[in-house]
């Protein structure tokens, strides 16, 4: 008897770990782009956590509380096809051209979102921007629901993250 709860035990310990390390796994998106124009002029079109206007799917930004491009200035973000978006900014630094910010309120399917955005010189007057993320699916359970799986959430970021460079691209060369 005692046998059977040791590996009753075990089989419900297993379990419960598997599906903690399903549920609780970060997903990361990674996107780069190469851009005709040097580093100095990309990052004055997406160095200011203030002014979001050349990604395509944003109407509208508003910093909401703080300074503009200090650590701790929040901002909102409306969506062209409606919704909201907000964010906290966690690093910003000129002389690197890189910001950091987290997303504290959103329509997308995820939570504990953090993003950071880098220009790089690619020498011949070329920049290289770099965009990544780290986050989770909005509805941890096991079995997510439909459009709430890693996968939505990931290709959602991918996207946004895609349209974003693109259209920065267009605006930079």
């Amino acid at each position: 008897m005692r046998k059977f709860f040791a590996v009753l035990m075990l089989a419900g310990l297993s379990a419960v770990s598997v599906t903690n390390a399903i549920a609780g796994d970060s997903i990361k998106v990674k996107k780069t782009i190469t851009i005709n124009a040097p580093a100095n002029e990309v990052w004055a079109k997406i160095g200011n956590f203030g002014d979001m206007s050349w990604h395509p799917a944003i109407a509208k930004t508003d910093i909401t509380g703080g300074t503009n491009n200090k650590v701790g200035a929040s901002r909102q973000l409306t969506l062209k096809g409606g919704g909201t978006i907000n964010e906290v900014l966690t690093a910003h630094e000129d002389a690197s051209k890189m910001m950091t910010y987290e997303i504290t309120e959103s329509v997308l399917p995820l939570r504990e979102y953090s993003a950071k955005l880098v220009v790089k010189s690619a020498g011949d007057g070329k920049s290289l921007v770099i965009w990544t993320s780290k986050f989770k699916r909005k509805d941890p359970a096991s079995t997510p629901q439909v459009g709430q799986d890693d996968k939505t959430a990931k290709d959602t970021i991918t996207g946004i993250f895609t349209s974003g460079l693109d259209n920065l691209k267009k605006l930079s060369e």
